[in-house]
């Protein structure tokens, strides 16, 4: 491979809009073991919520495809494949990150997780209220202001 090839692969790999479009692969192998990676991330976006059981499974799935997705992208970085078998690459990074994507939308979709960034926000705000209303800059720092 050519290497304004191999850049322009590795450039449309990065493109923070390349997943837009994009297909989850039916099949991916990863670690040579076969799988079903379109059903799977369908079969979990299904659900309101991923069950407590099934998270350790989706945490180490998106483990794997994280690895897989490095492992693939250092192949085209080393001009280790032809021109052709990086295109084949990188439309598989592409459909890999777009099944990551899909995979880590689900923890905000927590309602437990997003229950506790609420709370969060929400005492967050009380206190930048209460320090406002108080006249205090910094409630933390020992600089107060004195009525």
């Amino acid at each position: 491979m050519r290497e304004y090839e191999r850049k322009g692969l590795l450039e449309r790999v990065d493109r923070e809009a390349a997943t837009v479009g994009a297909e989850i692969p039916e099949e991916i192998e990863i670690q040579g073991e076969s799988i079903d990676l379109q059903s799977f991330v369908f079969e979990i976006k299904r659900r309101d919520s991923v069950p407590s059981g099934e998270r350790d499974r989706v945490e180490r799935a998106k483990r794997n495809l994280r690895r897989e997705r490095l492992e693939r992208l250092e192949r085209i970085e080393e001009n280790e494949v032809s021109y052709e078998r990086g295109e084949q690459l990188a439309a598989s990074i592409i459909g890999i990150d777009r099944a990551l994507n899909a995979l880590e939308g689900l923890n905000a979709a927590d309602p437990e997780t997003e229950a506790q960034r609420q709370e969060a926000a929400d005492r967050k705000r009380w206190m930048s209220f209460l320090k406002q209303a108080l006249g205090r800059e910094d409630a933390g720092s020992g600089s107060q202001t004195r009525f």
